[in-house]
């Protein structure tokens, strides 16, 4: 029987290395949350997503016609929220995510869309066939901020510029 943990009731500054636990929940995650602005709205969805081996980028494709891609032409504004609350039944005490917080554009062909999308198939392969697709847009964040959160109120900050 699993013992009931107490959940704490405050913030604590927390003492992580954000860059090792956005590296390891690179490798276990395929999916984060995309937030955008929708006109002064929040607009989520969710994509699949590859970080660049600096962690200074994230990236992910999406058709042309969608919302998330006409907030991101838009604003720029972006927020990736990666978690691991897929990995079985853990309590929220064991739980962790990691917010992304940068700003988004889309990756024109050539050498930069070459590299990010071989990044981005190398982790997601069966999406080859979709990224390139003509109707599929590469977009890419500049990674600003990295806000990590573990044992449900535990807080450490990771600032990439």
């Amino acid at each position: 029987m699993r013992q009931k943990e107490e959940i704490p009731s405050t913030t604590q500054r927390g003492s992580v290395s954000v860059p090792e636990r956005l590296q390891a929940l690179n490798r276990t995650e395929d999916f984060a949350v995309l937030a955008t602005d929708d006109k002064g709205m929040p607009y989520a969805s969710l994509v699949s997503f590859a970080l660049t081996p600096d962690l200074k980028r994230a990236v992910f494709a999406t058709p042309k016609g969608t919302r998330k891609y006409k907030n991101i032409i838009r604003s720029r504004n972006a927020v990736l929220l990666i978690d691991s609350r897929s990995k079985g039944e853990k309590s929220l005490m064991e739980t962790e995510a990691i917010t992304i917080i940068g700003k988004g554009k889309l990756v024109k062909k050539g050498a930069a869309w070459d590299e990010l999308a071989a990044l981005f198939i190398k982790k997601h392969p069966g999406l080859e066939g979709f990224i390139d697709s003509p109707s599929t847009a590469l977009i890419v964040i500049d990674i600003v901020r990295c806000i990590h959160v573990s044992r449900f109120q535990t807080v450490s900050v990771w600032d990439c510029t």
